[in-house]
């Protein structure tokens, strides 16, 4: 009925994934504790907290420390790779420079884009261009009206115009 005073100093605390707790006395190692149950690791609580599922397994032969805690874990299992089966490897007679091939992934996607310019469209085409100024008040002063500044900017686009540089 009397208050305990100091009575766990010496003991360390393990948890099992379902809840369970086992209480140890110390000096006791990691190898103590999981020998008894195969394909699991022990984790420090701290490490689980900071690091989270990339938390490091303690080492066998490390020493628990007293009044801290541990959590008992089960290892994953993964599946066994064929040894048989070599990987493969590819090697190609094309030695380009990791920057003409760049270029050349650069070189193809614009084509595909080009390509996808080309399909005929009944509906209105929406183009943003990037005009010199002075070219543009030029086309102003020399046009009457809006729409005829409107057909100098289309004979832009198209080959062999008038004001193209």
């Amino acid at each position: 009925m009397g208050n305990n005073i100091g009575g766990n100093k010496k003991k360390t605390k393990v948890m099992k994934i379902n809840g369970e707790i086992l209480k140890l006395k110390t000096p006791v190692t990691t190898l103590d504790v999981v020998k008894d149950y195969p394909g699991h690791v022990l984790l420090e609580s701290e490490a689980v907290k900071k690091f989270g599922v990339r938390a490091k397994p303690l080492k066998p032969e490390q020493e628990l420390k007293p009044n801290k805690i541990y959590f008992l874990v089960e290892l994953p299992l993964f599946p066994k790779e064929d040894i048989s089966r070599v990987p493969r490897r590819v090697k190609s007679a094309v030695h380009m420079s990791a920057k003409d091939r760049l270029e050349c992934l650069m070189l193809t996607r614009r084509s595909a884009s080009d390509l996808s310019i080309s399909k005929p469209n009944n509906g209105p085409i929406q183009l943003k261009m990037k005009l010199p100024r002075s070219l543009v008040q030029k086309m102003v002063e020399e046009s009457k009206d809006e729409t005829e500044v409107a057909e100098k900017i289309m004979d832009l686009c198209m080959p062999n115009s008038s004001y193209s540089s």
